[in-house]
């Protein structure tokens, strides 16, 4: 049983909001992935739920004019995964988000959903860290954007108010034209699980030597984060064994990742080291590279 008091749907952004202000006790649900399973284990008694489900205007993916790619907060991840801009342009996007959970949560569970739950497992987050990802957010001042680095504010907490809704995520040309990517998420199973560390490499190549480079990791700290002393490291240089290297040893002076039942802090040092040069030669290896 759910133990939820109130229920109301909406159908606009506008309407939604009016209902979150009238009621400071109201909680969004969308796909219900997550809000869910919080009620199913007691955490939210007597629940008064508002449902953005049903919302047109939060679904899809959309090319705009100035080459914006513009992702509604409530895209399914299978949407995502299958939509051919994203598969065009950001396809490491949607390589991320078909790791999330299984077929069943995947053709439910929003990409607002799970940035706004401020996790730092999050499958997403680390791929919206590295292409610099903006947040289009409404309330009723009207509308605001913020940097995914800023919306991420510790652990499970983000810089959206009550009365505030996701509405897209969006990711400027400048941040992914010329660009290839390679996520690995590291789980103790093979699939439906939550990541033990997530890491994403997004890089831009001439040749053989690195143009551009984007380290972000998952549960390697409170929140997704970027590497950024790895990456300026790492720009201008030939991709080569000694680079590989110095990637993995620069990244893990950067992180800090705690024990868990899942992993100790040590193991998941080894994994950033590890897996940031995995990361990095798949990328190098989408982009036409040779390994020497």
């Amino acid at each position: 049983m759910y133990d939820i008091d109130k229920y109301e749907e909406t159908y606009t952004v506008e309407e939604a909001i009016a209902l979150l202000q009238a009621n400071p006790k109201a909680v969004i649900i969308s796909g219900g992935s997550d809000v869910l399973i919080k009620l199913h284990e007691g955490r939210m008694p007597a629940a008064e739920l508002v449902s953005i489900h049903g919302i047109p205007e939060l679904k899809g993916v959309t090319l705009e004019n100035d080459g914006t790619i513009a992702i509604g907060a409530g895209t399914s991840f299978t949407n995502i995964t299958k939509s051919p801009i994203i598969q065009q342009f950001i396809p490491v996007l949607g390589e991320a988000v078909a790791m999330v959970g299984g077929p069943q949560v995947r053709n439910i569970g929003t990409i607002g959903g799970n940035v706004c739950n401020g996790v730092t497992s999050a499958d997403s987050a680390a791929t919206l860290f590295a292409f610099n990802a903006k947040l289009q957010i409404q309330g009723s001042y009207g509308e605001r954007v913020i940097s995914i680095h800023e919306f991420y504010q510790g652990p499970g907490k983000v810089a959206l108010a009550h009365g505030e809704i996701l509405t897209a995520i969006l990711v400027t040309k400048e941040n992914y034209e010329g660009f290839s990517g390679h996520y690995i998420k590291y789980a103790m199973r093979n699939a439906m699980d939550i990541a033990t560390l997530g890491c994403v490499a997004v890089c831009k190549f001439n040749k053989d030597q690195v143009e551009d480079f984007r380290l972000a990791l998952g549960v390697a700290g409170p929140t997704p984060m970027r590497c950024s002393k790895t990456e300026e490291m790492a720009k201008g240089r030939l991709v080569d064994e000694k680079l590989l290297e110095e990637i993995g040893k620069t990244a893990i002076t950067e992180v800090n990742p705690r024990t868990s039942w899942r992993a100790s802090k040590e193991f998941r040092l080894q994994l950033v080291a590890e897996l940031s040069k995995r990361a990095f030669m798949e990328a190098f290896r989408k982009a036409g590279g040779e390994a020497k």
